[in-house]
């Protein structure tokens, strides 16, 4: 049955069957994800990553990182050829297993099948970066969530989120428009435009299936976005360097790059770097 959705823990169970509903065996991640689509803004993701591997191996002489919510390893393949030690957690047995297979010869790659969520918060609090990429958005408590990331970083370790959608009510009228509009004109060509205009009415109203894989997988549409405000308010009390970043971020190749050019933001990142010891975080 149709019900309005709270933003609590009650939810994630919810959100965890849909994901593994919805990115199940035979997924293309790449197809709707602009991250990965887009050549320019994959790239730029990838060498925002350099950096702060390199800045590991050069304070630590190592890089110990755990990458939350792999999908296929586009990022972790970037992750491992960078010389990082990666543990990549996902929540979807079928992607599990595709990330097995890519990185069976890869001794610096290990792979967890984390099927409800939590068993990531028992590895030990030894590694140097986690990094999120299109993760946070699906998480209902997402500040919880990071708090308890936080506690996996060893003194001076670095917290990176990338790729989630910005507060909806934070937006300017035209980056909303463009936001929506963008969506809408690259939607009409992936077909099953039927399921889609029932999920916008369901949206409309405010009123969410939790039955339906596509009323939970994409949870930010419940609760208006991410705040990335709220995340910077808490990687202050715990990193000493934040830095947030806004871009633009579609699927169409054509509004990618007009975005771009006019300077739309939609999408943001943090670069939470330098954990202070004792610095928030608990399990």
């Amino acid at each position: 049955m149709d019900q309005p959705l709270t933003d609590d823990g009650q939810r994630l169970q919810a959100v965890t069957n849909a994901q593994e509903a919805a990115y199940g065996h035979g997924v293309d991640y790449v197809a709707g994800s602009p991250h990965l689509l887009h050549h320019r803004l994959r790239a730029w993701l990838v060498e925002r990553m350099w950096r702060l591997v390199d800045t590991s191996f050069a304070r630590f002489g190592r890089c110990r990182v755990l990458e939350v919510g792999g999908g296929h390893g586009t990022f972790t393949a970037q992750l491992a050829a960078m010389g990082a030690d990666v543990t990549v957690t996902e929540i979807s047995k079928s992607s599990a297993d595709v990330l097995c297979t890519h990185f069976r010869h890869s001794p610096n790659v290990q792979v967890m099948h984390d099927a409800g969520g939590e068993e990531i918060f028992a590895l030990p609090a030894d590694f140097d970066i986690v990094v999120c990429i299109s993760v946070l958005h699906h998480i209902p408590d997402y500040l919880t969530f990071v708090r308890r990331l936080t506690a996996l970083l060893t003194a001076g370790g670095t917290l990176t989120t990338y790729q989630d959608p910005d507060w909806y009510p934070r937006r300017s009228h035209l980056e909303a428009a463009a936001d929506r509009g963008s969506y809408f004109a690259w939607r009409t060509t992936q077909g099953h435009l039927l399921d889609g205009a029932r999920t916008r009415l369901r949206r409309l109203r405010g009123c969410y299936d939790e039955s339906m894989a596509a009323d939970m997988t994409e949870y930010h549409v419940v609760r208006k976005g991410v705040d990335e405000q709220a995340l910077v308010e808490f990687f202050n009390t715990a990193f000493a360097h934040v830095d947030l970043l806004r871009y633009w971020s579609t699927q169409g190749a054509a509004l990618q790059r007009l975005g771009e050019k006019l300077g739309l933001r939609n999408t943001f990142g943090i670069e939470a770097t330098d954990r202070r010891p004792g610095g928030s975080g608990s399990r």
